[in-house]
């Protein structure tokens, strides 16, 4: 059991979402960085979608009211338990009336705490996330409150050494000096013009303080027009798409995205990026830059190969620890 100390209408339960509800006009949800709540239930030996909750409001504080084994992982932020600081992407375990407090980033923009055998929630359509719009999934379908209590899934305990382990840089973050985030032509593309399609590759777009779980609105010193008039139906949209409405600055859908819209879409952000995106600090610089569709192919392809490494890094060293 862990109890919240600290409250706010940001932080929630996530796991790897409902991809397969869209077609019954649910989001997709799940966590924004899946590879870093990927990795925070590889280093517990969790399923690598057990549900652990995503932090944007810092400090997040928790108190832990059984011995628990736990990891903190995703942005860089200045993590401690009780008194000893923890490395950032790191497992250890704590012991009944320890407190955690996580602060805010020094690079990245969200954090996310994992436990031992997954949070104890109920399954909502196939998943354990939260869905805010909808008010279902996660912890009473809300944001976590100060006081709330939360449960964990019965698992065998895993032996962890006294000051914990973890990888270095296993979760990369965007630069300081922006977030570079590869993209597919969408469906309006060529009806945009050929400036317009230039601006959007060679322009520093800023991201807006209009930026959330839905969608992360951007602004740039140029707008994106169309060629001629159009007038489009509601469609078929996802995660990773980039509308533009008559304004001309891009949104780009993220998670709890609505599954149809209207504006017309430049561009698609491939899977592999869309976490970097979601890692992007408010005020920073966002490139564009267009690649092919074998080009996209083969970055998922290593994404996935860079997921097995990364689960093979894990196994190997929890077999040399020394306990």
């Amino acid at each position: 059991m862990i109890e919240i100390l600290t409250g706010s209408s940001l932080n929630t339960i996530q796991d790897f979402g409902r991809p397969h509800a869209m077609a019954m006009g649910v989001a997709q949800g799940g966590a924004m960085d899946r590879l870093a709540l990927g990795y925070g239930n590889l280093l517990l030996d969790n399923p690598l979608d057990a549900a652990g909750i995503e932090i944007v409001f810092f400090p997040f504080r928790v108190r832990f009211h059984a011995g628990m084994s736990f990891a903190v992982t995703g942005a860089d932020c200045p993590v401690t338990l009780d008194d000893l600081q923890l490395p950032r992407d790191w497992a250890i375990t704590a012991r009944p009336g320890q407190t955690l407090i996580i602060r805010a980033p020094r690079q990245g923009a969200r954090a996310y705490l994992t436990v031992r055998g997954g949070l104890d929630v109920p399954t909502v359509l196939g998943a354990r996330s939260t869905d805010l719009k909808g008010g279902f999934g996660g912890f009473e379908g809300r944001a976590l409150q100060k006081g709330d209590r939360l449960a964990c899934m019965t698992a065998t305990s895993i032996r962890l050494p006294a000051a914990g382990y973890g990888l270095s840089r296993a979760c990369p973050l965007p630069p300081a000096d922006g977030t570079q985030v590869r993209v597919l032509p969408a469906a309006e593309h060529e009806i945009f013009t050929p400036e317009s399609l230039k601006t959007f590759q060679t322009a520093a777009w800023t991201l807006t303080p209009s930026a959330n779980r839905m969608g992360y609105r951007l602004e740039g010193q140029e707008t994106l027009a169309l060629t001629r008039k159009l007038s489009l139906f509601s469609h078929g949209i996802l995660p990773g798409t980039v509308q533009v409405p008559p304004a001309g600055q891009p949104i780009v859908q993220m998670m709890d995205a609505n599954t149809c819209g209207g504006y017309p879409k430049i561009a698609t952000v491939i899977e592999p990026d869309l976490r970097l995106l979601s890692q992007t600090t408010v005020g920073a610089p966002v490139h564009f830059r267009e690649i092919t569709r074998e080009e996209a192919v083969q970055a998922v392809r290593q994404n996935a190969t860079d997921l097995r490494n990364l689960t093979a890094g894990v196994s190997k060293l929890r077999a040399q620890l020394v306990f």
